[in-house]
């Protein structure tokens, strides 16, 4: 038996979708029954002499060896489209796809028109999937290569990708605007102060939450927190309603509409900053979109840097 394409394909599509029957609807065209899917990864398990799925309560999970084999298949895969991009293009401008990672709540999601703009100009033949969504762990989908690559919250080691630290940005508290206020909005406030504001915040999943609470904790407060939001448009339309105050990097509520008019001031003891990372595979090569996109991002950053905007500073 060989280890064709169409096996690996199939493979990591049942991987992907967690079903063998979910896998044969997203492959559409090629249209092949769930026997067939089958027998093909039965056909991958002969070959190469271990189980790589197993099936749980929650569905089709792999194994550590179908862990490795889907990491390798991705990469293959990866390439032989790039290299059909490749060969299509060999006349023509850069061209492909490539996924880029923002993390929520932070400088690096107010870069993504920047980023649009430039690849526009620069490379309009490539195609650039911005995620800046909630609910997805940013650095398992560039370790598994689902995502090209990621600015995400971080400088530490993790398994499976490498973290380039490109600014460290601080967080302010954002709170709707009103002539009640005790202090002057330029006066910075100890986190001390925040004892009994009302604060909406991300869920105790989100990095910042942790860091906050963290941050909370070693200035002996309590949050009050009144509602966790993970969306930056209904964050900031609860703001400006005076629903409470949040904490947030500056550029986030200077870009957003939605926090139109907010008050936004600097914390203090402790300073609560976080560092902004850009984070790639440490075991997928780029392909040469993506490295013409990363010259990209990395040139809005510096610039970004040059303007010198509130609360961001080099690393």
């Amino acid at each position: 038996m060989s280890v064709d394409f169409r096996k690996l394909k199939s493979f990591v599509k049942v991987v992907d979708a967690g079903s063998v029957s979910r896998a044969a609807g997203l492959l559409r065209t090629a249209q092949p029954a769930q026997p067939a899917l089958s027998q093909q990864i039965a056909a991958l398990e002969s070959h190469f002499k271990h189980k790589l799925l197993l099936r749980s309560n929650h569905g089709i999970v792999p194994t550590e060896a179908g862990l490795i084999l889907y990491r390798h298949a991705q990469l293959l895969l990866k390439q032989i489209e790039q290299a059909q991009i490749d060969i299509d293009q060999s006349n023509k401008a850069l061209a492909g796809r490539v996924s880029i990672g923002l993390a929520t709540y932070s400088a690096s999601s107010t870069l993504s028109l920047p980023i649009l703009k430039e690849m526009s100009t620069l490379h309009p033949q490539i195609i650039v999937h911005i995620n800046d969504s909630f609910g997805h762990v940013l650095s398992e989908l560039i370790m598994t290569g689902r995502m090209d690559m990621a600015m995400i919250y971080g400088s530490g080691p993790i398994k499976g990708v490498k973290l380039q630290p490109l600014f460290r940005e601080e967080l302010f508290l954002v709170s709707p605007a009103g002539p009640g206020a005790k202090k002057p909005a330029d006066e910075p406030l100890p986190l001390s102060a925040l004892a009994n504001v009302k604060l909406l915040l991300p869920s105790q999943g989100h990095f910042l939450r942790r860091l906050i609470d963290e941050s909370l904790a070693r200035a002996r407060v309590a949050p009050n927190v009144v509602s966790e939001i993970e969306s930056v448009s209904a964050l900031g339309a609860a703001v400006t309603e005076g629903l409470g105050s949040t904490i947030l990097p500056a550029s986030v509520a200077a870009s957003a509409s939605s926090f139109g008019g907010v008050e936004v001031r600097r914390l203090v003891r402790p300073a609560i900053e976080a560092t902004v990372s850009l984070c790639i595979s440490d075991h997928l090569p780029l392909s040469e979109p993506a490295l013409a996109t990363r010259s990209v991002l990395l040139t809005v950053v510096e610039k970004l840097m040059r303007s010198h905007p509130q609360g961001i500073r080099s690393v």
